[in-house]
């Protein structure tokens, strides 16, 4: 519930970034050179990085910017970059995983093959270079395809292996001596009795997608300015972390905690899903 809570709040953080954005009075791009001193290399006036009533959580050394404004945005953009790219990974997963699990035999092969294919791959190595080599193309997208190409294997060998055990019970059998075809059984039969694995993994899949776009970002590879992304955000505190701490320690605490909730809620379900599992 813990986990659940914390989600439901970057949710309605992301959802609402327009209006809270509009509520700041500050656009995310939207410099304010009077909260820096420039006489002391563009570190923002006052205590805790220049959080007053104006920049409810302070400014960005330098430039300015609204720090509220660029969290708020920011969420937006890494929960859809990472419910999305979770879609993509949930859809090819179970494709591949349902079709090897209950048509074994050579197709199995081949999509079992593919996987330990992918899955041999520096997954995180080949994402840089993708994204290092592709500079014109748009980076939501670009992100959403390279880290959901990258990520499925892993659901498919859990849906495979779920198939597997679903495809020899009673009411598969039963639909088949009934002349059902294959389309309908997997629709009817198997998917319904594997969704619930499937559910659970992509709740504790996003944790890590967002922090994939976050790591991307950081390097300089993933979201660019002047779109708002706490990697990006994250990037730039390095160079401030001594003189204004407040700029690191804001993204760096929402990222965590988006990730914390989606974790504890990754588990819950789980546990909810096996409670046998979860008493071992």
């Amino acid at each position: 519930m813990t986990g659940l809570g914390i989600v439901i709040f970057f949710l309605v953080v992301a959802l609402a970034a327009p209006l809270l954005t509009a509520l700041s009075g500050w656009d995310p791009a939207q410099p304010d050179k009077t909260a820096i001193d420039a006489n002391l290399a563009g570190i923002p006036r006052g205590a805790l990085g220049g959080i007053s009533a104006e920049h409810w959580l302070g400014v960005e050394p330098v430039s300015g910017r609204d720090i509220f404004s660029r969290i708020v945005q920011g969420a937006r953009v890494s929960l859809f970059i990472a419910f999305t790219s979770a879609a993509v990974v949930m859809v090819l997963g179970t494709f591949f995983g349902i079709a090897a699990g209950y048509f074994g035999g050579w197709v199995d092969m081949v999509i079992s093959r593919l996987i330990d294919l992918l899955m041999s791959f520096p997954g995180l190595i080949f994402m840089i270079a993708i994204m290092a080599v592709t500079p014109d193309v748009n980076r939501i997208v670009l992100l959403i395809a390279v880290i959901g190409f990258f990520s499925w294997p892993g659901i498919a060998r859990i849906v495979r292996g779920e198939t597997l055990s679903v495809r020899r019970r009673e009411f598969v059998d039963a639909a088949r001596t009934s002349g059902a075809r294959d389309h309908r059984i997997l629709l009817k039969e198997i998917l319904p009795n594997v969704s619930g694995p499937i559910i659970a993994y992509a709740t504790l899949l996003v944790p890590g997608l967002i922090s994939a776009e976050a790591a991307l970002s950081f390097l300089g590879i993933g979201i660019r300015p002047p779109t708002p992304s706490w990697g990006e955000m994250l990037s730039n505190a390095v160079t401030y972390y001594q003189v204004d701490p407040m700029y690191f320690v804001i993204p760096s605490l929402s990222l965590f905690l988006v990730v914390l909730g989606f974790s504890l809620l990754g588990d819950g379900l789980r546990d909810a899903i096996d409670p046998k599992g979860a008493r071992k």
